[in-house]
């Protein structure tokens, strides 16, 4: 048997090994370097941040209805507008009362079109004449002012001639630039669609209303002779009544009559325009060679 000089065998200094390296698994913490100090280039722990508190009541309260406020203002500004019917001019498209919706996106990138219906600011003192009430009390008016109740102080008529329509009545039919309308789908109440004899020219950027209900309907034709001539400047129009809300029984989605659509509406339209200058031709051109002839005959 073989010595060391430390006077112990070879067995021993391999018991002795296997005791200190069953002794390090043991204490892991011993060789990481102590009790709770963490490995070399291991990364530390994120501090735990701290539960956040929530908010009071009130305070949520306050900012859903501001949220909720700032929301419908945007979109009555630049969306949809609800508005109500306060008279019978429409009848029977439109009832006293009913509540309508009336979008505003389809003229930002197009024209206000014949037959439309369309809701616009009062021109003249119109109101005066139509009847009917506005929002009476404090929060009606202040929910009308946010768009989440029905706005009053407006007129809605149906768009009968734009810029440069010659719109006439002759034999109980309104024409349009020499084209009669077939109106027994919407005009069901008086017994024709207009009285008398009249006929206008629509100025550039304005337009020609008349209610449904032609009877008792104080439109363009109420307002001649007043400053404005009957006619409605495109500025001041809100918007295109589309859907009927309530009630629910009238509930209807509003389209363009199908006699508005007739091309030769527009193809008179360009007729009456091009044939202008040389209807002035006839009556000018007769006038300078009198004038002319005149000037040749000796004194």
């Amino acid at each position: 048997m073989t010595f060391g000089s430390d006077g112990t065998t070879p067995g021993d200094r391999d018991s002795d090994k296997a005791i200190v390296v069953d002794s390090a698994r043991d204490t892991p913490d011993s060789a990481a370097g102590g009790v709770g100090v963490p490995p070399a280039g291991a990364a530390a722990a994120p501090p735990q941040s701290r539960p956040r508190k929530p908010k009071p009541l009130w305070l949520e309260t306050v900012m859903l209805v501001v949220t909720a406020v700032v929301l419908a203002l945007l979109i009555k500004t630049f969306f949809v507008q609800a508005f109500y019917i306060p008279s019978g001019s429409m009848r029977d498209t439109l009832r006293v009362n009913d509540r309508i919706l009336v979008e505003k996106m389809s003229y930002w990138f197009g024209d206000i079109q014949r037959g439309d219906i369309v809701v616009f600011d009062d021109p003249d003192n119109w109101l005066g004449e139509e009847g009917g009430t506005a929002p009476g009390n404090v929060v009606t008016k202040t929910l009308s002012v946010i768009g989440l109740y029905p706005t009053g102080g407006h007129l809605v008529k149906r768009v009968i001639g734009v810029g440069g329509d010659t719109v006439a009545c002759r034999g109980g039919l309104v024409r349009v630039n020499g084209v009669a309308l077939h109106e027994s789908s919407y005009v069901t109440l008086a017994q024709q669609a207009c009285n008398g004899s009249w006929r206008v020219v629509v100025p550039a950027d304005h337009l020609w209303v008349l209610g449904d209900n032609r009877d008792d309907s104080a439109d363009s034709r109420a307002h001649i002779g007043d400053p404005g001539g009957g006619f409605i400047p495109d500025s001041d129009v809100v918007g295109k009544v589309f859907v009927v809300v309530w009630p629910l029984d009238h509930f209807t989605f509003l389209q363009r009559p199908g006699t508005f659509d007739n091309p030769q509406l527009d193809q008179a339209a360009a007729i009456i325009s091009d044939t202008t200058p040389v209807g002035l031709a006839f009556i000018v051109v007769p006038v300078l060679i009198r004038r002319r002839r005149k000037k040749s005959v000796p004194s």
